[in-house]
């Protein structure tokens, strides 16, 4: 059951920077610095979005317009930590 656990941990870590590699992408092509007529730019950005978009569009649903500013990555972020503590509050259930 440890092994359970470990893989449990490595997807939060997984998930959590793949959000993180999106964050800063998105940041990156609104300032310019990455131009999405480049080939492989697009592909690395759909992508991330095909990942993500499941995942931050119920969340984006339920938050309040907040004037263009999106909190999702934050709040998907934040439910992960808190899966996290929870699951390591939790390790001896798993030994």
């Amino acid at each position: 059951m440890t092994s359970l656990f470990q893989i449990l941990m490595l997807l939060i870590d997984v998930a959590f920077f793949i959000i993180l590699a999106h964050i800063i992408m998105s940041w990156l092509i609104n300032f310019g610095v990455l131009n999405l007529r480049q080939p492989i730019v697009a592909q690395l950005w759909d992508g991330l979005n095909r990942m993500v978009e499941p995942i931050y569009g119920p969340i984006r649903r339920r938050l309040p317009a907040m004037g263009g500013l999106d909190l999702a990555p934050l709040v998907v972020i934040l439910g992960l930590y808190a899966l996290e503590i929870v699951l390591r509050n939790n390790v001896a259930a798993f030994l």
